[in-house]
């Protein structure tokens, strides 16, 4: 297969498994997505699920977030990892969302990439998840997938992304990120993965394996 016909069977064979596609974290608002997303880093949405309803009994949006203690969070959100650096940055955000946007979540990537602990990655996801805007953030799973597949060249996160948007039709992002996802969890995981057994590197074909990029918190 050439580029543009690995880029169909990629699409048709992903519509085919996962015709519609929950977002894996839990949320009811781009403030409580936005904090879910930024728990997910170097965590299990699994994870992030089972804490974010005790967080967000505490506190679910900026006006109640910026009065908790930073210690109080970082006591809740322990058991996802990084609790120092990322309760510093749930009440930094909460308290600039109230100063400058009254509480709400910018629907702007550049704000939201000004934000404490928040990552390009990470505003991506609250564009096109919450607000609908095409993106096409880039974790680990698509990383991996997109290089596997032969369209990227497995660099970096950066051109990675490039290299989907190029490839991708706009209108197929929001939707097309998420599929990947799932796809890489249950049929092409980083490891024990067996390409003859994969619905998509059975035939297509695989590039040899590389080391996975560790995508560093909130990008």
């Amino acid at each position: 297969m050439n580029k543009a016909e690995k880029v169909q069977f990629v699409v048709d064979k992903l519509e085919e498994l996962y015709p519609t596609v929950p977002v894996p974290l839990d949320h009811y608002s781009p403030y409580t997505l936005l904090v879910a997303v930024l728990l997910s880093a170097q965590c299990t949405d699994e994870r992030v699920n089972k804490i974010t309803p005790t967080l967000f009994e505490v506190a679910d949006n900026a006006f109640d977030m910026a009065l908790v203690p930073v210690e109080r969070i970082k006591e809740i959100i322990r058991p996802c990892g990084l609790s120092p650096m990322k309760s510093k940055g749930i009440s930094e955000l909460s308290k600039i969302l109230v100063d400058k946007y009254n509480g709400e979540v910018p629907a702007d990537m550049a704000a939201l990439e000004e934000l404490p602990a928040v990552g390009h990655k990470t505003a991506s996801v609250v564009m096109s998840q919450a607000f609908g805007v095409p993106a096409f953030p880039v974790d680990t799973h698509i990383h991996r997938l997109i290089y596997r597949w032969g369209l990227s060249n497995g660099k970096n996160v950066v051109q990675t992304e490039k290299d989907c948007k190029r490839l991708f039709g706009e209108e197929l992002w929001n939707k097309l990120h998420l599929q990947i996802i799932f796809f890489g969890r249950e049929y092409c995981p980083a490891r024990g993965h067996n390409p003859n057994e994969c619905p998509i590197c059975s035939e297509i074909g695989r590039a040899p394996m590389f080391k996975d990029f560790d995508l560093k918190p909130g990008k």
